[in-house]
């Protein structure tokens, strides 16, 4: 029997997602000190910035939890296309870090539209398949439409450059497409095309300096002090670090500045460095415990949307930790990204909270039931 709705304090504590809610505070917690510990021996307070950029964050949950989970729904492909917009705008008038192009800039601040485009690949995506309502798997004709509107942003993000990004939005639309279910005829024919597009795609489609980071990768002994640097340097932390680690700011493979990009792509050195095997494992049974508490979101979600707006945002965090902790330990070629919710960075910190809020909202406006 569906009960009438509860009011006041109970109600609302009632509607909070707690084990969410504590691991979420838990990595914010341990990435403050981490970055501190891994800014020490640089010129500026790192974790002073970010611990900033959390109370900007926390806002942005609050205010995508409390909107109704139906405007994000109807405002889904308009939202999807002014993120579009703001990736044109980057490519004409962008700032230049790096060699990539990929931030447009207010003053001090540096927005990162592609940033944007991971949460709205994960509404408009649950928008679509929500609209279908289609019971069965899809026919690989049935998926060209919301692809080629996944493509259309992935296009301009893949030209900035940005490998990883790009790969890792495509990696969360293919986790929310094969949990809608895609038939075993149309996953052959992609494996077939992808085997076949791989060689011409490394040769045509990728810059030399990825290619020289892919190279880098597997044959890490052949440029010791050129691409292969970074990565060797953060494997000699995270294996001085053992199996307790070294201790409180006794990092000093990352304290002496060996590791570059120590407080953005490679932060999970100096976390490894100070706490060992046994620290990594509970950095890593954080993340397993978030992705486990977004998919009980989406068993609970009351629609499909909901359903797919939580499988989309544990893929976004799952592969975003599969992608930077394998680089970082050697595993993976090193594309460029962040490690959630640990790296430094206003807009990865801001993309990843807000995330966050949409399981909030999930939850949040999911009817209670006797």
């Amino acid at each position: 029997m569906r009960m009438g709705p509860k009011t006041g304090f109970a109600s609302l504590a009632e509607r909070i997602e707690w084990p969410l809610a504590i691991v979420v505070v838990l990595l914010a917690a341990l990435g403050l000190l981490n970055l501190r510990n891994a800014s020490l021996n640089l010129p500026a307070s790192f974790h002073l910035t970010q611990a900033l950029w959390y109370l900007i964050g926390t806002g942005v949950v609050a205010v995508v939890t409390v909107i109704r989970t139906r405007f994000f729904q109807r405002w889904a492909y308009v939202g999807y296309g002014a993120v579009i917009l703001l990736l044109i705008a980057v490519a004409i008038f962008g700032t230049v870090l790096n060699g990539s192009k990929r931030w447009l800039s207010f003053g001090s601040f540096l927005m990162q539209p592609s940033e944007l485009l991971k949460i709205a690949v994960i509404v408009v995506t649950a928008r679509y398949f929500n609209d279908r309502n289609k019971e069965g798997s899809y026919a690989l004709r049935e998926l060209v439409a919301p692809t080629a509107v996944v493509l259309a942003g992935v296009f301009w993000v893949f030209n900035q450059p940005d490998l990883g990004t790009s790969l890792v939005i495509l990696a969360i639309y293919g986790a929310m497409v094969l949990f809608e279910g895609v038939r075993w005829q149309s996953l052959m024919a992609l494996a077939i095309a992808g085997i076949i597009a791989l060689p011409l795609g490394y040769t045509f489609g990728l810059k030399e300096y990825q290619r020289d980071r892919i190279s880098s990768f597997m044959n890490l002994d052949a440029d010791t002090h050129g691409q292969s640097w970074q990565v060797r340097q953060s494997m000699i932390a995270f294996g001085s670090g053992r199996l307790w680690g070294k201790g409180h700011e006794e990092g000093t493979q990352v304290q002496k500045g060996f590791v570059p990009e120590q407080e953005n792509d490679f932060i999970a050195a100096n976390w490894g460095e100070e706490r060992g095997f046994m620290g990594m494992l509970l950095l890593l049974g954080l993340y397993f415990a978030f992705i486990a508490a977004a998919l009980n979101v989406s068993r609970k979600a009351r629609d499909r949307y909901g359903v797919l707006v939580g499988v989309g945002v544990a893929a976004l965090f799952f592969w975003h930790t599969v992608v930077n902790l394998g680089m970082v330990t050697g595993m993976l070629p090193v594309v460029g990204l962040t490690l959630p919710m640990l790296s430094y960075g206003g807009s990865s910190l801001l993309t990843m909270l807000a995330a966050v809020g949409l399981l909030f909202n999930v939850s949040f406006h999911r009817p209670s039931y006797g």
